[in-house]
C-alpha cells in the first residue's frame, strides 16, 4: 500500500478536490469551494491546508458564520443540489453561529458541508478558550447543538477517522432522498496531526445520481387514481424543480387538462405564463389556485413536503372526497396526507405516468382559463392601488387608522404601496433575473404576484422562513449563476438582522442587488397581531419618543462601498433598476413603502397559537373564530 503523509486538514482539502457528481450523462466537480472565517481552532489547521494548496477549490472569506453558511445553502439550491460549498468556522461562537443556517438547510433538504472546529481531542489544555463545560460530560461541546439540525453529524478525534467519515458524509450529500446539512466537527489538535493516508483514498470519486423509477405497482396505482379523478390538481414542489421536471409537467398538464399550483420551492419550475399554471397555493397562494384546490378530487403532490402554508393548515382541500397521490424521492414525504405513495424521482415518475395515461382528460373544460384570467385581473387591480390621505382602506384585515397611515407617510416621506412597488419591480428587472427572498410579508406577495418565465428564477427560502437569509442567499445564487442579475428582496427587519455578506460580495467582486422594502417595522407580524384582535405591539420601529424611525439604508450601503439608490416613486424605482443593471458593483435600492399595503390572503387560513383568555374582547372574538376554523383541519 502506497501512503502519503498529510495532516488531517490537508487530507480533507485533497479529498474535497476529488469529488464529482454524475447525473444524466454529465460529470461535474461536486465541491466548488470553501467559505471561511478563520479563528481559534481552524486557522492553523484547515486554514493552513487551504493556504498551502487549495487545489481547484475557490476560497472566500465570510463576515458572519451564519451568513456565509446561508450563502453556501443558497448556492446548492440555485445549483439544483448538484454542487456545494463547504463552510469552516472557529471553535465556540463561530460554530454556534452555524445552527440557524444548518436548520435552514435541513428544512429545505439542501446539501451543505459544515466544518466547525472543536475542542482538543487530547483534553489538554482543558477547558480551552471558548469551550463549554457541562458537569455531566466533558465530551459535550458547542457543536453538539448541531446534531438535531444535521442530516449526518460526526466528531473527528483521530486522523484516520476522517476516511470513513468523509465517505459516509458524501453518501448523504449526494443522496436526493437525504439531502441536507452534513456536519463534521474536527478537533483543533487533530486538524494539525499527521497520518500516513492510503493514497487510494484521494483517487477521483464519482457519486452517481441515478433517477429512481416507480415500481409497476406504484405506477399502476397512480394511473388508476388519475383516471378515476374528474378534477385533479398537481402541486409542483421543490423536488420537481431539482429533478428538472418542467417539460413533462407541462406536457401532462396540457394534454390531460390538469392545472398546476406551485409551492414556494416549486415556483419557477414551470413558467408563470404557462396556460395551466395557477400560481402559488395555500396561505400565500393565489385565489385561482386555492379555488381549484378546494374543488379538486385528486391532489398530485410532486416533490412537496405539504407544509402548513401549502395546505392552509390542512384546510385547503375537499375532505374527505379528495384523494392524494404523492411522488417524492423521500419515502417519509410520500406518506403525508395519507396519500398513495410513489417513491421515485419526480421527472422519471411523471414521464412513466405520461406514457401510460392515454387519452384521459379532466372535466375542467374552460374553467382553468377563466379562473386564471380572473386572477390576472386581480393582479392588475393591485398594481393600481394608490395611497390616499383620506379614505384609504388597506387590502389586509387589521388595518391602521388613516391618521396612523398618514403618520407613516410623513415619517418615511413616501406614499408608495408595497404591492405597486413590487409589481413595478417585476416589470423593470431583466427577464432572466434571479430573485431571492425569505421572510416577512414579501414571500406572500412574491408567491402571489411575481411573474417569471426564467427557469429557476425564483429563489424564496420558505421551508424555514429564515430572516437574514436574503442577502447571503443572493451571494450564493450569484456564485451559482454569475451571468444572471440577482436581486435580494428584503424587508428592513430582515436587513437589520443580517446583511454582512453584502461586504463579502463587494470584497470578492460578485455583484448582487439588494432591494430593501422599508416600512419601519416587522410588518408581517404586526398584521398577524391585528388580524387576531390585538393592537400592533412591539413590531414597529419607533424611538423612545414614539416617533416612526426613518433609517437611512443608502448611507449604510455607501459606507460599505456599494452603489445605492433612494426610491420614493415608481418612476424613481424604474430608473434605479435601469441604472443598477449597468453598474459593475453591488447595489442597494432603498424603497420606502407604507405598512399594511401588502396583499391579503385569498381563500386561505393559517393555524397559529391563540390566547384562550384575554381582557381584550376583540382578541376573545378572534380566538373563537379561529377555534371554529380549526375544527376543519385534518390530522393526517
Amino acid at each position: 500500500m502506497k501512503t502519503v503523509r498529510l495532516t488531517t486538514a490537508q487530507a480533507l482539502v485533497r479529498f474535497l478536490n476529488q469529488q464529482y457528481l454524475w447525473t444524466d450523462g454529465e460529470e461535474i466537480p461536486f465541491v466548488t469551494g470553501v467559505f471561511h472565517i478563520f479563528g481559534h481552532g481552524n486557522v492553523l489547521g484547515i486554514g493552513q491546508a487551504l493556504q498551502e494548496n487549495p487545489g481547484r477549490l475557490q476560497v472566500i472569506q465570510g463576515k458572519n458564520e451564519q451568513g456565509m453558511a446561508h450563502a453556501a445553502v443558497a448556492f446548492a439550491r440555485q445549483s439544483l443540489r448538484r454542487k456545494i460549498w463547504a463552510v469552516t468556522t472557529s471553535v465556540g461562537p463561530g460554530s454556534a453561529n452555524l445552527v440557524t443556517a444548518a436548520a435552514t438547510a435541513m428544512a429545505n433538504n439542501i446539501p451543505v458541508l459544515l466544518l466547525p472546529s472543536d475542542t482538543f481531542a487530547s483534553r489538554q489544555p482543558d477547558p480551552v478558550l471558548q469551550q463549554i463545560e457541562q458537569e455531566y460530560s466533558v465530551a459535550i461541546t458547542t457543536n453538539d447543538s448541531l446534531r438535531p439540525v444535521s442530516r449526518y453529524w460526526d466528531r473527528i478525534t483521530r486522523p484516520q477517522q476522517l476516511m470513513s467519515s468523509l465517505i459516509r458524509a458524501f453518501e448523504v450529500l449526494t443522496n436526493p432522498a437525504l439531502a441536507g446539512p452534513v456536519t463534521l466537527c474536527i478537533c483543533q489538535d487533530v486538524q494539525g496531526e499527521a497520518f500516513d493516508f492510503d493514497e487510494r483514498f484521494f483517487n477521483k470519486r464519482v457519486h452517481y445520481l441515478e433517477r429512481r423509477t416507480p415500481t409497476e405497482r406504484e405506477l399502476n396505482q397512480a394511473i388508476s387514481l388519475i383516471r378515476k379523478s374528474r378534477r385533479p390538481l398537481i402541486i409542483v414542489g421543490g423536488g420537481a424543480k431539482y429533478s428538472g421536471a418542467a417539460e413533462v409537467l407541462m406536457e401532462l398538464s396540457r394534454k390531460h387538462q390538469i392545472p398546476l399550483a406551485e409551492t414556494q420551492a416549486g415556483k419557477s419550475t414551470v413558467p408563470s405564463s404557462f396556460e395551466n399554471n395557477l400560481g402559488g397555493i395555500g396561505v400565500t397562494g393565489t385565489r385561482a389556485a386555492n379555488e381549484i384546490a378546494a374543488q379538486a378530487d385528486l391532489i398530485i403532490g410532486v416533490g412537496t413536503r405539504y407544509t402548513d402554508f401549502t395546505t392552509s393548515s390542512k384546510t385547503a382541500f375537499a375532505w374527505p372526497q379528495a384523494a392524494f397521490l404523492n411522488i417524492n424521492v423521500n419515502r417519509m414525504q410520500t406518506y403525508k396526507m395519507d396519500g398513495a405513495q410513489v417513491v421515485a424521482d419526480a421527472k422519471a415518475a411523471l414521464k412513466a405516468i405520461a406514457d401510460q395515461l392515454g387519452d384521459y382528460r379532466s372535466n375542467y373544460g374552460d374553467q382553468i382559463a377563466r379562473i386564471r384570467d380572473k386572477w390576472w385581473a386581480e393582479r392588475e387591480r393591485l398594481e393600481k392601488v394608490r395611497f390616499k390621505r383620506e379614505g384609504f382602506t388597506p387590502e389586509i384585515e387589521g388595518q391602521f387608522s388613516q391618521k396612523e397611515m398618514n403618520e407613516y407617510a410623513d415619517a418615511l416621506g413616501t406614499e408608495l404601496t408595497q404591492t405597486a412597488a413590487l409589481l413595478a419591480l417585476n416589470r423593470a428587472v431583466p427577464v432572466n433575473s434571479v430573485i431571492v427572498g425569505a421572510a416577512g410579508s414579501l414571500p406572500g406577495d412574491l408567491q402571489r404576484l411575481w411573474h417569471t418565465d426564467a427557469a429557476n428564477g425564483y429563489h424564496v427560502e420558505y421551508g424555514y422562513s429564515c430572516m437574514g437569509y436574503e442577502i447571503a442567499g443572493a451571494l450564493g445564487a450569484k456564485l451559482a449563476e454569475p451571468d444572471r442579475e440577482v436581486y435580494s428582496l428584503v424587508g428592513d427587519g430582515s436587513f437589520l438582522m443580517l446583511h454582512s455578506e453584502l461586504v463579502t460580495a463587494l470584497q470578492h467582486g460578485y455583484k448582487i442587488n439588494v432591494v430593501v422594502f422599508d416600512n419601519s417595522g416587522f410588518g408581517c407580524i404586526s398584521n398577524l397581531q391585528m388580524e387576531h384582535g390585538m393592537p400592533s405591539y412591539g413590531c414597529e420601529f419607533r424611538d423612545r419618543d414614539g416617533r416612526v424611525m426613518n433609517i437611512d439604508y443608502v448611507k449604510v450601503a455607501e459606507g460599505y462601498g456599494a452603489k445605492a439608490y433612494r426610491v420614493r416613486t415608481l418612476e424613481e424605482l424604474e430608473q434605479a433598476i435601469h441604472e443598477a443593471v449597468e453598474d459593475d458593483v453591488s447595489t442597494l435600492i432603498e424603497i420606502k413603502v407604507l405598512p399594511k399595503t401588502m396583499t391579503k390572503g385569498y381563500l386561505n387560513w393559517w393555524n397559529v397559537g391563540v390566547p384562550e383568555a384575554a381582557a381584550n374582547p376583540k382578541v376573545v372574538l378572534a380566538t373563537a373564530k379561529h377555534k371554529e376554523m380549526a375544527k376543519e383541519a385534518k390530522m393526517y
